[in-house]
């Protein structure tokens, strides 16, 4: 997701990031190419990551090993507090260990001044969005023309989606919440702001299988009405016909 495809970069140093890095920390590699290692990058395999990895680790964690792996950026720039999770920042202890000559920044994003979520609000489509708002965060995206969408039909509370497939099945001005959110805030620590649902709009809660954040989703969709989804990996047909049937009746129903 997002326009993070790795380029060969002629003389330029090759930094990765993990989770939301302080925009102070990472204004510091400007000149670097920047590669999100969370998200898919062009024929890297899982393969190797996996056989490193318990069967428990989820989508985002294997993956990103494995783009460590196969990449090997000189330097990684990690968000390893609690605005990612335990699970990433162990895994930064498999990476120091594994891959050595990779320097690993260790940080703490716990910043509470806000940036705006006018992508989440916006009258784009939901896979627009999310690739604007991780592709925001290595070249800023102008936000000028961003049209608000005043009555959003459907809500995507969570994090990006292993299988992007997902957002297909939102129409378009479904509004973005959860770690997402915070992401395009630049606070994603701030507890608050992720538990934010707005009144009366269908949800959908979603996390990958074995993600911590699998309490809060299912938690907050008892508490609004929503929808808990969790899944790993690539959607499965049971989980898109769940997904499309409840916002199909809930939104008959308004």
């Amino acid at each position: 997701m997002g326009n993070t495809e790795h380029k060969s970069g002629k003389g330029r140093k090759l930094v990765g990031f993990i989770g939301c890095p302080s925009q102070a920390i990472m204004a510091r590699y400007r000149d670097a190419e920047l590669v999100d290692l969370d998200n898919r990058q062009p024929g890297v395999s899982l393969t190797e990551a996996k056989e490193m990895l318990p069967v428990n680790a989820c989508a985002i964690i294997q993956r990103i090993l494995a783009n460590t792996l196969a990449l090997k950026p000189e330097v990684i720039i990690f968000d390893d507090g609690y605005s990612k999770c335990d699970n990433a920042r162990f895994l930064g202890n498999v990476i120091e260990d594994r891959v050595p000559e990779v320097r690993l920044i260790r940080t703490q994003n716990d910043s509470t001044k806000p940036a705006g979520a006018p992508i989440c609000d916006s009258d784009l489509p939901l896979a627009e969005k999310v690739s604007l708002i991780l592709d925001d965060i290595i070249s800023p995206v102008d936000k000028s023309g961003l049209r608000p969408c005043p009555a959003p039909p459907a809500a995507f509370w969570g994090v990006p989606g292993a299988d992007e497939a997902i957002y297909e099945l939102f129409p378009p001005g479904t509004q973005l919440l959860g770690w997402l959110r915070c992401f395009e805030n630049r606070t994603p620590a701030d507890l608050e702001l992720e538990c934010f649902v707005p009144l009366g709009v269908p949800t959908i809660f979603f996390a990958q299988t074995f993600c911590s954040k699998n309490i809060l989703a299912k938690h907050l969709a008892r508490k609004h009405n929503g929808l808990y989804v969790d899944s790993d990996g690539v959607l499965t047909r049971s989980e898109r016909a769940q997904i499309e049937a409840f916002l199909h009746f809930r939104r008959l129903g308004h």
